[in-house]
């Protein structure tokens, strides 16, 4: 099939357009062009790249005639964040393609009442980022059920994996978390060191969408929080994370108002957002109907991510990792 990916030279991209090309689909990438994927594959070579600006087109009225004038059977939107943008896509490709795929967020879901959180049991989002993700979910079920195009959305986690920064132990990015760590040095942290963070690695969310794609009529109209097998809370995360490095982790709870006054503002509102939610999902709807099947625990896939931001210079810390690379499962 041709599968005009939008956005695939990002964090799911790198991993999904080689599947997509293994898989023997004709894949068209669109994007800005300011950035290649985050790792090499050969897959690529076979590849059309399209640089186009979405935000710019979407203000113009002609991002949907772009990718429809590509002829693709499936589209898969992994930059899509308004509920304007993903109406106006959806209503230029209907009657076009075959299915649209939809990269949404677990932030859909607002801080857990019970968990594990399942697609029908999420509490109402909250920040605009997540009302947005729902809203084109909820949007993209209805067009469906109205027998509209075929559409399928999937949630990921905190996505992590090689050439970038993960959502750290305090659920932020601060890579004062990590020297600390690494040093074996005291580390304050908010609220009661239970707040959970739910991670994935880039090509376990890839999988989904390759799944996706090949069962299009179980994914017809639903939606799939894609998660880790597992979760993390800040304590434990922590902890593996010293030790890592060699190291036993000096934890020390303080209240949010005292993390807030010994934290860069930024920093501290990430962690803020991350851990208030407190959120653990539940994979068994894609795993029922999508046969996802995610081969890397949540420690595993970040640790492939700090190591290479070690091993690259991004990521300063006290000592070397002294640990062996991750297996996979």
């Amino acid at each position: 099939m041709r599968v005009v990916v939008i956005g695939g030279s990002g964090h799911i991209g790198t991993f999904l357009v080689p599947r997509l090309v293994r898989a023997g689909h004709e894949v068209i990438n669109i994007s800005r062009g300011t950035r290649t994927a985050y790792t090499e594959a050969p897959e690529w070579r076979h590849v059309r790249q399209v640089v186009a600006d979405r935000q710019r087109e979407d203000g113009e009225g002609t991002f949907g005639d772009r990718v429809a004038g590509l002829g693709p059977e499936v589209v898969v939107d992994l930059v899509c964040f308004t509920l304007d943008s993903a109406t106006a896509l959806v209503e230029r490709l209907r009657g076009e393609i075959g299915h649209l795929l939809h990269c949404g967020s677990v932030w859909r879901h607002g801080p857990a009442d019970k968990l594990p959180i399942s697609e029908a049991t999420g509490t109402p989002p909250v920040g605009e980022y997540g009302i947005q993700k729902d809203r084109i979910a909820r949007m993209l079920k209805e067009e469906t059920a109205a027998g509209g195009l075929v559409t399928t959305s999937l949630h990921p986690g905190h996505i992590v994996g090689p050439g970038w920064h993960p959502i750290g132990p305090l659920g932020s990015l601060d890579p004062a978390v990590w020297y600390a760590l690494s040093a074996g040095q005291p580390l304050k942290i908010p609220g009661s060191g239970a707040e959970l963070m739910h991670h994935v690695h880039a090509d376990d969310v890839a999988q989904a969408f390759e799944r996706a794609i090949d069962r299009r009529e179980a994914a017809s109209g639903e939606d799939f929080d894609i998660v880790a097998p597992s979760a993390l809370n800040v304590r434990g995360y922590a902890r593996i994370a010293a030790g890592w490095f060699g190291r036993t982790a000096s934890l020390e709870p303080v209240t949010w108002e005292e993390f807030r006054e010994t934290t860069a503002p930024e920093h501290a509102e990430a962690s803020w957002e991350h851990l208030h939610r407190s959120q653990y999902l539940s994979i068994d709807k894609a795993r029922t109907l999508l046969g996802y099947a995610p081969r890397h625990e949540p420690e595993a896939a970040v640790l492939e991510s700090v190591r290479w931001l070690v091993d690259h210079g991004e990521l300063t810390v006290a000592g070397p990792l002294d640990v062996r690379p991750a297996t996979r499962f």
